[in-house]
């Protein structure tokens, strides 16, 4: 019998665990779920198991305070790091750049635990400002940059793909799109690239709408923080998972990711988001799309966004 997938989810928070859900309901692999607070990826783990039975998977759930449970990983998903939250005083939310510093030392100690373990791995990042804390991984890990992948483009692209299904009543299995750049309020979704059952976009909805369908696509993460208090996480782990699956049943699908960019689209040394093809080695192809004028000028100003906070890293900005 053949060797099952081993998953590591690092944070076991809203996203890694609902993450965890839909890897052994998608029965993509076993699965271990690490975090520093004592009980608490222990008791998501068997609570999760327990619903086996009833969900019928049969995958092997852990949960652990140490990484040496991880040991062997296909692929490690590193959610962990401080969130967006809203300041109840202010109402502000924090910056993306304000995060920068204290998630870099987390991103960068939990890399260097887990490739110590799994050096073969595909390390997926979710924590934020997720194009910088790409950046963190990859010279941690010292891993080659096909191997070292940003979660932020099927997010943002599910995001543009349910509102454009919301502004014109029809189902989001006929919608095709992408969003591109990096994530934030940057990020570029691409119109002229998008269709409904084939159709065009600007042939069903006014540049108006879909202005406004890119503007709350571009604010998506901030209006669920807006509601909650605090950042989404079942569209996050959904889109994380996406990737794990595609990577470690090497379906090869081509999704919008956060990867290392080595001359395409004009950028080098920079994690942006560009379409890929995931499989078992994780990027194995990126795909270089035409982009009109107004799409590449859109593209640079994302580029200089992340490039903005790359520079605060203590890093040569080099390939590995």
């Amino acid at each position: 019998m053949s060797r099952r997938n081993k998953i590591t989810i690092v944070g076991a928070g809203n996203v890694g665990a609902t993450a965890a859900h839909w890897a052994v309901q998608k029965h993509l692999g076993d699965v271990v779920l690490v975090d520093i607070k004592e009980g608490m990826p222990q008791g998501k783990a068997l609570d999760l198991a327990e619903a086996s039975p009833v969900m019928g998977f049969d995958c092997t759930l852990t949960g652990s305070n140490s990484y040496d449970a991880t040991a062997g990983s296909d692929v490690v998903v590193i959610t962990a790091g401080v969130p967006r939250r809203k300041d109840p005083k202010t109402g502000k939310f924090t910056s993306r750049d304000e995060l920068v510093e204290i998630n870099r030392k987390i991103v960068g100690s939990v890399t260097r635990e887990v490739v110590k373990r799994s050096p073969d791995a595909v390390l997926i990042c979710v924590a934020n400002p997720l194009d910088a804390m790409c950046h963190v991984m990859y010279h941690e890990s010292g891993f080659p940059k096909e191997r070292v992948i940003g979660m932020a483009g099927v997010l943002d692209t599910a995001r543009y793909k349910f509102f454009i299904s919301e502004a014109l009543g029809v189902s989001v299995d006929d919608i095709h799109g992408m969003v591109l750049g990096g994530h934030g309020d940057t990020m570029v979704p691409l119109p002229h690239h998008t269709s409904i059952g084939g159709i065009p976009l600007p042939e069903l909805l006014p540049k108006e709408k879909i202005d406004a369908i890119i503007e709350r696509t571009r604010k998506g993460g901030g209006e669920i923080v807006g509601l909650l208090g605090y950042s989404g996480y079942y569209a996050p782990a959904a889109s994380v998972i996406a990737m794990v699956e595609s990577i470690v049943r090497d379906r090869k699908r081509v999704l919008p990711a956060a990867c290392m960019l080595q001359g395409e689209y004009g950028y080098k040394d920079l994690f942006i988001g560009v379409p890929a093809v995931l499989g078992k080695g994780g990027v194995e192809k990126i795909i270089e799309m035409k982009l009109g004028d107004a799409e590449k000028a859109m593209l640079e100003v994302s580029a200089e966004a992340v490039r903005s906070v790359v520079e605060l890293l203590p890093y040569d900005k080099s390939s590995n």
